[in-house]
């Protein structure tokens, strides 16, 4: 059979010691891989990978799924989605990529016909990467706006409407008049200078107004997707500012972005910690505990293949599973490393801090349902409403709340940068093994030249419409995306296929609060799907046509490893991959494509 082509493979395999030169500045002296590099230390890549893992979805993204799912019901659901399917998947993806030090398209070479998936997996990395930023930009605009003597969104001002209240509103009270007892609305009552009976009054919950300053002033949002307005110029200096500290950041590679994540890593632990104390001294603390993990926990929930669905995505989501970073980070590892227990390390640590992170969102939540009024449910609409109303609300009520905003709002950007560090090194190692001298040569220019896209790709999403481009890529691309990755990823897991078929017939379109998207919105996520998972079944019949024999043997040679598959050195590859083709240095001039045939020397 002709040997299948792939030009991130052709690498050249050089015996003596090659040291770092100004070109290859990511490769170390005493790295063990000469041509791509290794992580400087174990803590790097340990901090990396849990800055990956632990991202803003802790924050906001898994508290708001628990209380939308029974609360504490809903752990259970998580907790077996963790066992059966997380950690088994994070420890093949970790295993993969230190195996054959290739990154999530290349080391598909593994099942030449499945090398589809690595592309979608790098295509949901690329969508989730445009949209995640722009919420590291919302970020750094509160943070800015704390700068403040008083934060802005304390109480209600010139931008606020008549709901705009921290207590609930009185609509109707009785009054006495000439002895009669009547119900007249409050607007009577002021003009005619009458005081309610005592026990009369009729209450609404009112808005916050850290709920209209998010949607009034820092969103400026439209009524919809339908009407996408201007492009908000403070978000999007704000996204510029993210992109460009992005790319400062992996300007070395692994090399810097190892060295960051040391504070960007750990710094969001001393700020939770603080903000859970702090939570659970507030009144009404207790009431959101008690819907986190107590008596109101709707255990009837786990019947609904919405709940099973949610865990199953919340744990992909965030695990980093099935969107191929974990592949790319563990491909710089050195081959003898123990990636077993960094799995266990890793995987135990992120989901712990989700868990952590909810005891503290929850006593914050329990408080705004006790001064609003409402139950804990009705608080929030969304998981976004969780990270930018109720944080900003419970911060405007501390002592010296302009600095405790500025502490949260830079710890909600520092949970976003390590993860975004990893997606951006997932598209950049996926070019390193497309084009290796290239990269090599130009690692700089082309590491902000993607994040120059990214950002002028993402400036639909700070629009006044751009919530809505948000909600909708975070729904498609990262729940049903990283879904069917996994699936197609570890068919061994029947069972995550059940959950799949489930889910799509009890399908619900996606809103943002009560605000239903149109039909051609959910057809634009829907084609954002299919555009990242058509290059599966693409790349699985270019591989059939390009192999040889007839029809059955073409699809049996392609579900075996391709000649070239194995240790990436040579002196790791033992007794099993002695004999596996040695690709030369001089192909790598030649224009890569997605695959080929070349015969053998």
């Amino acid at each position: 059979m002709d040997k299948l082509k792939f030009p991130s493979f052709f690498k050249c395999r050089v015996k003596e010691k090659v040291t770092a030169s100004s070109e290859n500045f990511h490769v170390g002296e005493n790295d063990e891989n000469q041509d791509r590099g290794n992580w400087s230390k174990k803590s790097d890549y340990l901090l990396s990978m849990v800055g990956y893992a632990v991202g803003l979805g802790n924050v906001w993204r898994f508290p708001y799924l628990t209380y939308n799912n029974g609360g504490g019901a809903f752990l259970i659901p998580y907790a077996i989605m963790l066992a059966l399917a997380g950690l088994p998947l994070f420890f093949l993806e970790c295993s993969l990529g230190q195996f054959a030090s290739l990154g999530p398209v290349s080391v598909w070479r593994i099942l030449p016909l499945f090398q589809g998936v690595g592309i979608t997996m790098v295509l949901i990395s690329i969508f989730v990467t445009i949209y995640y930023n722009v919420i590291i930009g919302y970020s750094l605009y509160y943070m800015f706006a704390s700068f403040q003597s008083e934060l802005p969104w304390k109480n209600c001002s010139s931008w606020s409407d008549s709901n705009c209240s921290r207590t609930p509103i009185v609509t109707h009270c009785n009054v006495s008049i000439h002895g009669t007892e009547m119900q007249v609305n409050m607007s009577w009552v002021h003009a005619n200078n009458f005081t309610c009976i005592n026990g009369s009054e009729v209450y609404q919950p009112g808005q916050l107004p850290s709920e209209q300053y998010w949607n009034k002033v820092a969103l400026q949002r439209s009524s919809g997707m339908d009407e996408t307005g201007e492009i908000v110029w403070y978000l999007a200096l704000c996204l510029l500012l993210a992109w460009i500290i992005v790319g400062a950041a992996l300007f070395k590679g692994i090399k810097s972005s190892g060295k960051v994540v040391y504070f960007t890593a750990l710094f969001p632990y001393v700020v939770l910690l603080i903000l859970l104390i702090r939570g659970a001294t507030l009144e009404g603390a207790s009431k959101g505990i008690s819907y986190y993990i107590g008596a109101q926990s709707n255990f009837t929930k786990l019947s609904e293949a919405e709940v099973w669905k949610d865990a199953a995505t919340q744990i992909f989501y965030s695990l980093s599973v099935a969107w191929g970073g974990l592949v790319a980070l563990s491909s710089y590892n050195k081959f003898n490393n123990n990636c077993f227990s960094d799995a266990i390390v890793v995987c135990l640590t992120n989901c712990l801090t989700s868990v952590f992170a909810g005891f503290a969102i929850f006593s914050i939540l329990g408080h705004m349902a006790h001064i609003s009024g409402q139950e804990v449910s009705q608080v929030v609409k969304s998981g976004f409403d969780l990270a930018f109303i109720a944080y900003p609300e419970a911060l405007a009520q501390l002592p010296g709340g302009p600095f405790w905003s500025i502490l949260f709002f830079f710890m909600l950007l520092t949970l976003g940068l390590d993860s975004q560090f990893a997606s951006i090194e997932t598209i950049t190692t996926t070019i390193q093994d497309l084009f290796p001298k290239v990269m090599k040569k130009m690692r700089i220019p082309i590491t902000l030249g993607c994040c120059l896209v990214l950002f002028l790709l993402g400036l639909v999403c700070v629009t006044q419409a751009g919530i809505y481009w948000v909600n909708l890529i975070d729904h498609f691309c990262a729940g049903w995306g990283i879904l069917i990755a996994a699936i197609l990823e570890i068919i061994g897991i029947i069972w995550i296929y059940a959950i799949l078929i489930w889910s799509l017939v009890k399908f619900q379109r996606p809103t943002y609060g009560e605000i239903s998207y149109p039909d051609w919105g959910v057809a634009l996520g829907w084609c954002m799907i299919i555009f990242c998972i058509i290059w599966i079944p693409i790349v699985a019949i270019i591989k059939i046509v390009q192999a040889e024999g007839n029809i059955f043997q073409r699809i049996v040679s392609c579900c075996k490893p391709a000649p070239n598959w194995g240790p990436y050195l040579e002196q790791h590859r033992g007794e099993r991959y002695k004999n596996m083709v040695e690709p030369k240095k001089e192909i790598d001039h030649e224009i890569p494509t997605i695959s080929g045939s070349r015969k053998p020397e």
